[in-house]
């Protein structure tokens, strides 16, 4: 093969990985194993491809992922959606492994997707801890559900299954708690965070582990990554609704739940909350049906993540607003 510049697209399912090299028109297949990846690096290191393009298919990407950045090679893993919407803009709307392959290579040519550090392996761990928490306080809230419906037998059955998952609910915050301390810059920044009223050390925890680039991005640029940032949907005269969505919903509900407690407690997001409603008609034509105060909550959301951004920036705590 030649030293022309290529472009590769790696279609991932937990069985194996399907390699499309453009613009060779080369496909290959490896297993989804330690030494179907090792193959798979081998193969690609020579060809120093501009671009590997994978898409995030809950962790199974992974280590292909970081073996090919350990490599020394240039990966991008991207939002599966992306892929999805640019198959469709090209006009491939037959799925096939061989074909999603072959449209992540050609995203990669055409779109360069940024090359972002993989999280280190203790970051990864940390992650994982934080995740089951997260999981394990659903299946708390989904049993609590249940327990005020049943009686008897299975009722004691279920409380036995909330007691069993509130013990293990506070040995993963201890072991979170432990995993933290033993990294300085971890504990520094959930230190920095924590100094914001409404942001505990779950909330905290969040953006430090899905949210790497808190604080090395401006204000815009994060709130898009995240999910905050309302969109236009407007047409010659026609100005639609502003709504969010992608982002990174882990980070989001965090948000929502620091902008719950903030609008409370955080005199900036309290004054901002209640200035916020009344000031605009279109969250009075929205009242019904509780519309407004959720507009309301993600416009603190966006306002909660761009002060946690800027005080990560300047590595300052929390400092609030003086009286007017």
């Amino acid at each position: 093969m030649d030293n022309t510049i290529c472009w590769v697209g790696i279609d991932v399912c937990k069985q194996h990985l399907d390699v499309a090299i453009r613009p060779h028109d080369q496909m290959l297949q490896f297993p989804n194993t330690d030494g179907g990846i090792a193959a798979l690096v081998a193969q690609l290191r020579p060809l120093q491809p501009e671009r590997i393009v994978l898409e995030a298919t809950g962790g199974m990407e992974r280590a292909a992922a970081v073996a090919l950045q350990s490599a020394g090679l240039a990966v991008a893993v991207i939002n599966p959606r992306q892929g999805r919407d640019f198959a469709r803009a090209i006009g491939r709307l037959a799925k096939t492994d061989r074909i999603d392959a072959t449209v992540l290579a050609h995203l990669g040519e055409a779109l360069r997707p940024p090359v972002r550090p993989l999280p280190s392996t203790e970051a990864r761990h940390l992650k994982e801890l934080v995740t089951r928490r997260r999981q394990i306080v659903e299946m708390i809230g989904a049993e609590k559900s249940r327990l005020s419906g049943t009686t008897g037998a299975a009722k004691a059955d279920i409380q036995a299954h909330i007691d069993w998952m509130q013990e293990r609910l506070g040995r993963l915050d201890r072991e979170i708690e432990a995993v933290k301390r033993q990294h300085v810059e971890w504990s520094e920044k959930a230190d920095l965070l924590e100094s914001v009223p409404g942001v505990g050390p779950v909330i905290a925890m969040t953006p430090i582990v899905e949210l790497p680039e808190l604080g090395r991005l401006n204000h815009k640029q994060i709130a898009s990554l995240v999910g905050v940032a309302p969109h236009n949907r407007d047409s010659g005269k026609v100005r639609g609704k502003r709504t969010i969505w992608g982002g990174r919903a882990a980070v989001r509900a965090a948000l929502y739940m620091g902008a719950l407690v903030g609008k409370r407690f955080n005199p900036a997001l309290k004054d901002f909350y209640e200035r916020l409603k009344p000031l605009k008609d279109f969250y009075e034509r929205l009242k019904q049906g509780g519309k407004a105060t959720k507009v309301a909550l993600t416009a603190c959301m966006h306002k909660l993540l761009t002060v946690l951004n800027v005080m990560v920036k300047k590595g300052e705590r929390w400092r609030a607003p003086s009286a007017a």
